[in-house]
């Protein structure tokens, strides 16, 4: 960890803010502290640090789930499912999230010794230390809690452990030997650290003058002027109020969880929070009509369905070539597989049983309208083509070309822009992507599971129920109403599996499976599942890959560069 934190004393900024020929040279043409700390174009820069980092959607763990497998020979994640999972190797650690930890604890600091002007106006001052601050403090729990979510877990000592938590910017030469702390004091430091955020933060950007919070509102001297210099929605991207409470809401909702803390009082958190702000967009009734497209069209790019993301990149197909079938260009990477497939309902919202009338040689015949949009099948029209991962398929083929063709007998259509058109040369039509961080059907699922932990599907929280959410993510998915389904649903836990499916369908490939079911204690060996379709007859293939997870595994491990390096890190049982 030193070595992450060497350099931060000092910092390169934007090139083109500071001119070189403006400064004077000190050792190794480097800007001291004292100069970040007095200028606040270089202050600032530490700060953007902290939003480096961030979880997006693009991390396709779900290839070490029963949802998917990658189509790669050496993917990490295809060798972690395979087996080879251990404190050297591990692609889900985040113990380098640290590192921003300590960029925010640097700018706390420059914050708190008052030297850096951010105006000269001294309300205006005022109002950008505020907003920053809060910023930091956000942001250092968020990277804690990235930290936690991947590293916390039943220790050699038996006890549940968290992680350190920093809160002040340490040294090269200073000391790192820290004990994890008890897996609820980190959930609790991390949640005071939101709060605090949320005492200086503005809810959102751009506020008119009659909705603009407390805090800023009853500031002496207040002027809305220079209230919008400071938080004008030009600064929408950064992270706000409303985004601060949503992950309090996603916190405490990891904490509950079965394989922690099993606790009705954080479900009672996880669950007032969302509701407080899903209340602010209208309940049930602000469910985003196009939030589960994803990008349906260049022009739709999650509008009001993000509650937090990131800029809006370019004209790209990175993706698309990475994941596109072969027969139009792409390298088919990750595969869905007929597990996940079968999670998908029929359209009348009964499970794809042949007692509810799901046909195994017809398979995608009245299903949930949903299928068709995250799953590439036998005989789709996608990327241009129609494809063929039956008999007859060419390069579509189940297993006809490794590394590239389908493992399972289906691609992967979510996430993707289906307008983007791919060369045979390799030249392609791009078109904008964006880093997505939180969506409001993350937080409508969240209550949902939070509000029935704590009294069923009928259990109201501040005027919402997990039956009113599941209801309206599935009337949007387009699943035949009346919901006869749904409401034959009448326990905690038969509304428990269907909220955890429907999590797994509307979340799927977002990044969030992996940790699920760990949180939930679920099997982490369901062997992936793949479907054929042989000519004559779709075949069901049992065990395209088996998982080889150690059953400590729900706990990930702490890297073992580090336990060896402080002998005051406690490693999870099993590492």
């Amino acid at each position: 960890m030193k070595n992450l934190i060497k350099y931060i004393l000092v910092m390169l900024v934007f090139t083109g803010i500071i001119a070189c020929d403006t400064l004077e040279p000190i050792d190794e043409n480097r800007l001291g502290f004292d100069f970040v700390t007095t200028n606040p174009n270089a202050a600032e820069g530490v700060l953007l640090n902290g939003y480096t980092g961030l979880i997006d959607q693009y991390s396709f763990s779900e290839a070490a789930t029963d949802d998917a497998v990658n189509n790669i020979l050496d993917n990490n994640y295809k060798r972690m499912a395979l087996g080879e999972l251990n404190a050297q190797f591990n692609p889900t650690a985040r113990w380098g999230n640290f590192e921003r930890v300590f960029w925010v604890n640097r700018f706390l600091e420059i914050i708190d010794a008052g030297e850096t002007q951010w105006s000269r106006d001294a309300l205006t001052n005022e109002m950008f230390e505020m907003r920053m601050k809060g910023e930091a403090l956000a942001l250092r729990g968020l990277h804690h809690f990235y930290v936690l979510q991947a590293h916390a877990g039943i220790g050699t000592s038996g006890e549940l452990l968290g992680i350190p938590y920093y809160t002040e910017f340490i040294e090269a030469n200073g000391n790192f030997n820290v004990a994890r702390l008890s897996f609820e004091a980190s959930v609790q430091a991390i949640m005071a650290d939101f709060d605090e955020a949320l005492n200086l933060l503005p809810t959102d950007y751009g506020l008119s003058a009659g909705q603009v919070d407390p805090w800023y509102a009853n500031l002496e001297n207040f002027d809305y002027d220079k209230y919008g210099i400071v938080n004008d929605n030009f600064f929408e991207l950064r992270i706000s109020g409303r985004i601060v409470k949503a992950l309090k809401a996603r916190l405490a909702l990891f904490a509950a969880s079965p394989s922690f803390l099993n606790s009705q009082s954080y479900y009672d958190m996880a669950a007032t929070n969302a509701a407080q702000i899903l209340n602010t967009i209208g309940g049930v009734a602000g469910l985003d009509p196009n939030g589960n497209e994803f990008y349906a069209s260049d022009d739709n790019i999650f509008s009001s369905e993000s509650l937090w993301r990131g800029s809006i990149g370019g004209n790209s197909s990175t993706l698309e070539k990475r994941i596109f079938p072969p027969s139009v260009n792409g390298n088919g990477e990750i595969n869905p597989t007929h597990n996940f497939v079968m999670a998908f309902p029929m359209q009348d919202g009964y499970p794809a049983t042949v007692a509810n009338g799901f046909d195994p040689q017809n398979p995608y015949t009245n299903r949930d309208p949903r299928l068709e949009k995250y799953v590439v099948v036998n005989g789709a029209e996608f990327g241009g083509g129609t494809i063929n991962t039956g008999l007859g398929g060419g390069n579509d083929r189940l297993d006809s070309i490794p590394g590239q063709s389908t493992t399972t007998g289906y691609y992967l259509k979510k996430l993707l822009q289906p307008e983007v058109r791919i060369n045979n040369d390799g030249t392609a039509q791009g078109k904008r992507h964006a880093d997505v961080y939180f969506r409001y059907t993350e937080l409508f699922l969240i209550l949902a599971e939070s509000a029935n932990e704590i009294g069923g599907p009928d259990y109201q929280v501040d005027g919402i129920t997990a039956r009113d959410v599941i209801a309206a993510i599935r009337n949007r998915a387009g699943i035949t109403q009346p919901d006869n389904y749904l409401a034959s649903i009448t326990t905690k836990e038969d509304m428990r599996e269907l909220i955890r499916n429907e999590r797994r369908i509307e979340l799927s490939f977002e990044g969030h499976r992996f940790w699920d079911l760990r949180r939930w204690g679920l099997s982490l060996n369901e062997p992936a599942k793949g479907y054929f379709f042989n000519g004559s007859n779709y075949v069901e293939l049992p065990s395209v890959e088996v998982r080889n997870f150690q059953p400590f595994a729900t706990y990930m491990p702490i890297p073992n560069s580090e336990t060896l390096k402080f002998s005051e890190l406690e490693q999870n049982n099993g590492w």
